[in-house]
C-alpha cells in the first residue's frame, strides 16, 4: 500500500516554475485576504486575487488549514531571512531594532489567525515549534552582535524578547496596531545598556 503524500511534503518537492508562481501568488493573496476578511475568506476571493482558478488553489492547498499553515510558515521564513540581511547592511544595534520592527509588524498583522491557531485543529500543532526554531536563532545572533558592542543589556534572551513583543502586540480595545508598535518601541529603548 502506498503512503499518501501530505500537503506539506508536496509543497517541499521541486515544482515547475509556473506551479511555484501559482503557489507564491496564492500565498500573497491569502495573506492579503486573511488580513482583511479573516481566515474564513472565500476561496473564490483568494483565487481571484491570485489570478488562478479555485481548482488550482485546492490542488496546492486541499484544506483551509493547509493554506493557513503555508501562509504563516512563509511569513515566519521571511522574517527569519531578514535577520542576516539586516546584519550585513547595518550596525548591530540598528540591525536588531530594524529586525524587531519587522517582527512587530509580523506579529501585529497575524492576530486574525490566532483563533484558527487555537482551534484545536492538529494541522497547527507544529507551528509553535517552527516559529521558535526559525526565529529564536536569528534573534539570538542579532542580540549577541549588539551585546558585543556593549550597546544593549546582557540579561535579555531571544525567548524573552519574542514573547514580550508578541504580548505587547495583542489588540487593545479602541487602539490600532500603532499602539502595540509604540509599546514595543519603549521595550526596545529599555534594551540599551544604562550609561554610567
Amino acid at each position: 500500500m502506498t503512503r499518501k503524500t501530505t500537503p506539506n511534503e508536496a509543497r517541499q518537492r521541486p515544482q515547475r516554475v509556473d506551479a511555484q508562481r501559482n503557489v507564491d501568488a496564492l500565498l500573497d493573496a491569502a495573506k492579503s485576504a486573511f488580513g482583511t476578511l479573516g481566515v474564513d475568506a472565500p476561496a473564490r476571493d483568494i483565487a481571484e486575487r491570485a489570478g488562478v482558478g479555485v481548482g488550482t488553489m485546492y490542488r496546492h492547498f486541499p484544506r483551509r488549514s493547509d493554506l493557513v499553515v503555508a501562509v504563516l510558515e512563509h511569513e515566519i521564513d521571511a522574517c527569519a531571512d531578514a535577520g542576516p540581511a539586516l546584519s550585513a547592511a547595518h550596525e548591530p544595534y540598528d540591525a536588531l531594532t530594524s529586525w524587531l520592527d519587522r517582527y512587530t509588524e509580523f506579529v501585529a498583522t497575524k492576530h486574525g489567525l490566532a483563533a484558527a491557531l487555537h482551534s484545536g485543529d492538529p494541522a497547527f500543532d507544529a507551528l509553535p515549534g517552527y516559529f521558535w526554531e526559525r526565529l529564536g536563532p536569528v534573534l539570538d545572533a542579532l542580540l549577541e552582535a549588539a551585546r558585543a558592542t556593549g550597546e544593549i543589556r546582557a540579561d535579555i534572551s531571544a525567548k524573552d524578547l519574542l514573547s514580550a513583543v508578541a504580548l505587547l502586540c495583542h489588540p487593545v480595545p479602541r487602539e490600532g496596531p500603532e499602539y502595540g508598535q509604540r509599546m514595543v518601541a519603549l521595550l526596545v529603548d529599555g534594551l540599551r545598556n544604562p550609561r554610567d
